[in-house]
């Protein structure tokens, strides 16, 4: 604590000088002097140092006041629970641009800090960037949702999200020490939304689906079969590598997936497994290897083009899928494919390709051959409590499994078409 027990009064001299005036604010037994500061903002200052070592010097209009503030302050540094009033100073604009540069630091899931990062740069900071972030109060998180409901660009889900954001945000700040009440995002009320409706896919859809993409974009048909035999997620079949197939085991190795073109960690830990695959999916892997080479093949003029421009074609990562100039599938390129294809398949519109995955799931607890757990396992849905990081590939999903699941689930739509293709 310890640079004064009493209030120190700024407007009158400590240590008044020969020749010194007195003010009219003492008495003849109790002259007082000016000081520089007579007369501007509050008299009374309460010093201390603060646990850090720090001088405080907080004013206040009356006597009374420092001293009951200094008498505050005197019990919270004597049982742990003062708090340093400079923390919260910064806006919220300030703690959300800290919040996303340290999740990029730290190499978290990109696309979960992307989306944070729309969410605060496109309508958190218009609404509440400008504020202090210690006056933060259940009311803005009220304000907040209020807003987003307005806006005639965000729809119920997409505002759910948002605030979600928010909390995460604010949960932040928090865990930086800036005295906020504990109500700031506890019992708001979110606009009612309808849960997303889930395709259940069947044996006939999928090979629909196949065909159209087939037809859309025949480099991309064998993503259909790796999510629907295998259970991969987007991310995970763009990133595949043909040495992440073990051919004559028939086995897949998932180790990483593709975001924006480049090779990223998997969403969790539980992703990483060598799985069992149906021989049919290794069939299917093998045919579009033969059929589809890393470039697509091009006109002798096209070939001169290249030449005259210095076209230098870009390295061969081992992708399984690339697109026609041999570059890494793109997840936009790959959705405007997919939406096409599920128009043309005849499917619900909101299909997306994480369906494949439910239907993957569905067909082995199906089947009758797996018990639940080796399907969770299977699905990747559980948590490993270790991994076998020191080896070449990460553990197999489960030991001893062999999957034949699909390899009589389908059948072409149209022999001669096959053929032809």
């Amino acid at each position: 604590m310890a640079e004064s027990d009493a209030p120190f009064d700024r407007w009158h001299k400590r240590y008044p000088k020969p020749g010194d005036i007195p003010c009219k604010c003492g008495t003849k037994k109790n002259p007082l002097y000016p000081s520089a500061d007579h007369g501007r903002g509050q008299q009374w200052q309460a010093r201390y140092t603060d646990p850090n070592g720090k001088g405080r010097r907080p004013a206040f209009d009356t006597w009374e006041a420092a001293r009951d503030h200094l008498d505050e302050v005197r019990v919270q540094i004597r049982n742990g629970s003062w708090v340093d009033p400079d923390l919260g100073n910064e806006t919220v604009e300030f703690y959300a641009k800290e919040f996303l540069e340290r999740r990029r630091k730290k190499n978290k899931n990109k696309n979960t800090t992307d989306t944070y990062d729309t969410h605060i740069r496109v309508h958190i900071i218009p609404f509440l960037g400008k504020y202090i972030a210690r006056t933060l109060r259940r009311k803005h998180s009220m304000a907040l949702v209020d807003y987003l409901i307005d806006q005639p660009t965000v729809g119920g889900v997409y505002g759910v999200q948002i605030f979600k954001t928010w909390r995460i945000l604010v949960n932040y700040m928090i865990d930086e020490d800036v005295p906020l009440p504990a109500n700031v995002v506890s019992r708001i009320e979110l606009p009612e939304v309808e849960g997303r409706v889930k395709v259940s896919l069947s044996a006939e859809q999928v090979n629909r689906l196949a065909a159209a993409m087939r037809e859309v974009e025949p480099r991309f048909e064998v993503f259909v079969w790796i999510a629907a035999c295998a259970g991969l997620r987007e991310g995970e079949a763009i990133g595949l590598r043909k040495t992440s197939v073990d051919w004559s085991e028939g086995l897949l190795y998932i180790e990483e997936q593709r975001q924006g073109g480049k090779s990223a960690k998997l969403k969790t830990k539980a992703s990483a497994a060598t799985l069992p695959v149906d021989a049919f999916l290794i069939d299917k892997l093998r045919k579009h290897i033969e059929r589809f080479p890393q470039f697509a093949s091009v006109s002798h003029r096209a070939e001169g083009d290249r030449r005259r421009r210095g076209w230098v074609p870009p390295p061969d990562e081992g992708l399984i899928v690339t697109n026609r100039y041999g570059r890494p599938v793109s997840g936009r390129d790959f959705n405007e494919k997919w939406r096409a294809a599920v128009r043309l398949a005849g499917l619900p519109p909101e299909t997306r390709f994480h369906d494949l995955k439910h239907f993957y799931t569905s067909q082995l607890g199906a089947s009758g051959q797996h018990d639940p757990k080796t399907v969770q396992a299977l699905s990747r849905h559980a948590r490993f409590a270790e991994t076998w990081e020191t080896y070449a590939h990460p553990p197999r999903a489960v030991e001893g499994v062999a999957v034949t699941t699909f390899s009589g689930l389908f059948t072409p739509l149209d022999p001669s078409r096959e053929q032809a293709a």
